[in-house]
């Protein structure tokens, strides 16, 4: 085995470990509103959604991962050091917040990680490309994501209660408890659609940067590698930030629940369908402050949102601190 095929694998390796790290932090995404509503189990809930995790593998392409992979960065700069550095910069970043209970995005703590070492590397230059096409997108869903999950989420609600305002509690509830558990899935599906191609683009950086491929195009091998290991980080499953989601935002029931992730997985498919690398963190916690603000605008816990959307503007500099630190550190020691 070579220095560089060893260096290859190390670096799969560690996209593969943010992957799970991926899955296990945004656990609460997949299963918070489902377990909240007691619809599943939480054991039962994990499971559930990282089978449908899995399976987006063999229903969506890979536009995002084209994004992420080469339209962020420019790739005449990028090396396995940079690439190293970014993840180092998403991992940090996701086990900090997932420390503290916050449920922010991993697919933006992965972009700021990588343009943190590249900017280290390059300048501004490695950022600002003619190439580097996925910036205004993806900085646009920042604001978008949250709003379309709101809104979703807000309309959903509020035609079921138009709906269904003859029928009784009881017979509302036992047919939610059914539909969320499809609600369930399908965000499950749109969750793992989206956020597995953000590690299937870096791997597949790497393998061009080190030359063992000629062409931007994504391995099956990969696309499958990608599916499992955010399928067992769900599994694995970020209980800090399941209660914040699940309970502290508003409470829910299993109609509000149905609506809140129906919402969220029409934002996460609509940006997927665009090949943008959006955060379904930010997808679901708009929808669920949409649910809750059809009761009344004191049902959110504003303080609570506040405090998340703050770790949202602050997770693509601050994961890209780390990664610039983490390459000046290399850099340093004389790995460029």
């Amino acid at each position: 085995m070579t220095v560089s095929l060893l260096a290859v694998l190390t670096l799969v390796l560690v996209a593969l470990l943010f992957d799970f790290i991926n899955g296990f932090h945004d656990a609460a995404n997949s299963i918070a509103t489902v377990v909240s509503t007691r619809v599943l189990s939480p054991g039962k809930a994990v499971v559930w959604a990282a089978f449908f995790n899995f399976i987006a593998a063999f229903m969506f392409g890979t536009g995002v991962a084209k994004t992420v992979g080469s339209g962020m960065v420019s790739l005449d700069i990028v090396t396995l050091n940079v690439i190293f550095a970014g993840l180092v910069g998403a991992i940090v970043w996701d086990l900090l917040t997932w420390y503290y209970g916050l449920p922010t995005s991993s697919s933006h703590a992965l972009i700021g990680g990588y343009a943190g070492a590249a900017v280290t590397k390059a300048g501004l230059g490695a950022i600002t490309c003619e190439s580097c096409t996925g910036w205004p997108k993806t900085l646009m869903f920042i604001v978008v994501s949250p709003v379309i999950g709101l809104v979703a989420g807000l309309s959903l609600m509020s035609t079921i209660f138009w709906l269904f305002q003859w029928t009784s509690p009881g017979r509302v509830d036992h047919w939610f408890r059914r539909l969320q558990l499809v609600s369930a899935a399908l965000f499950s599906l749109n969750h793992g659609a989206n956020d597995a191609q953000k590690t299937m683009g870096i791997i597949t950086g790497v393998l061009v940067t080190a030359g063992h491929l000629s062409t931007f195009d994504v391995p099956f091998w990969v696309v499958l590698a990608a599916h499992a290991a955010i399928g067992f980080g769900t599994l694995a499953g970020g209980w800090r930030i399941i209660h914040t989601m699940g309970s502290r935002i508003t409470k829910l029931q299993p109609v509000g629940g149905f609506a809140a992730e129906t919402g969220a997985a029409f934002a996460i498919f609509t940006a997927t369908q665009l090949a943008i690398p959006v955060s379904t963190t930010h997808a679901i916690t708009g929808a669920i402050v949409g649910v809750g603000s059809t009761k009344r605008l004191s049902a959110v816990r504003w303080g609570v949102a506040g405090r998340i959307m703050w770790a949202w503007i602050l997770t693509i500099p601050g994961a890209g601190f780390v990664g610039a630190l983490t390459y000046w550190i290399l850099r340093s020691f004389g790995y460029s």
